[in-house]
């Protein structure tokens, strides 16, 4: 029931309970998981969901054991989204994003210093500037004029739950902007 059969670079073809190739069950599977993931954690971080589900697959020891593999997909991939979700929620509790806006160097210090401060100071405008309206908004209330969340949510007249999220959007895409800038 076991058998590899490909040759090239391609996912290998491994019949798993005598139905399925896994290559069949990815190419069957993969537009439904890629929009169920895309719903639960987003359309940037889907794709490297899906990719890590069918990674874990393919590590099996013994595949041919799985009875029903879309459905072990989908476990799999219900799996990566919860655990991704809450790791984005402890950074958002525990990471600030004042913890990525340092003072200006003064002006004796190194050039690639002052070269590399100027650099992100200009993506994280950028980043900031392609926001949409509501959610800049909210990202400059919360992180210029430090106005508590609840506050924000009076003030514009949303509920405290889309404040946070406003904000999860804004720091999600400050950080991408620097983490990009790095590599």
């Amino acid at each position: 029931m076991f058998s590899t059969v490909s040759s090239s670079g391609d996912l290998p073809r491994v019949s798993v309970g005598g139905l399925f190739s896994l290559r069949e069950v990815f190419l069957s599977s993969q537009g439904d998981l890629l929009r169920y993931l895309t719903r639960k954690v987003g359309a940037t971080d889907a794709p490297d969901l899906l990719q890590e589900t069918f990674v874990r697959v393919v590590r099996l020891e013994k595949p041919e054991r799985i009875n029903d593999p879309p459905a072990f997909l989908k476990t799999i991939a219900t799996n990566l989204a919860r655990d991704f979700v809450r790791r984005r929620r402890t950074e958002a509790n525990y990471i600030q994003f004042s913890d990525y806006l340092v003072e200006a160097p003064s002006a004796d210090a190194p050039a690639d210093e002052r070269v590399d401060y100027e650099r992100k100071s200009r993506l994280l405008d950028a980043a900031v500037s392609s926001l949409p309206p509501r959610c800049r908004e909210v990202f400059k209330l919360h992180t210029y004029e430090d106005v508590p969340l609840q506050e924000i949510a009076r003030r514009l007249e949303i509920s405290d739950r889309m404040v946070r999220k406003h904000l999860s959007l804004a720091f999600r895409t400050c950080r991408a902007a620097l983490r990009d800038s790095l590599e």
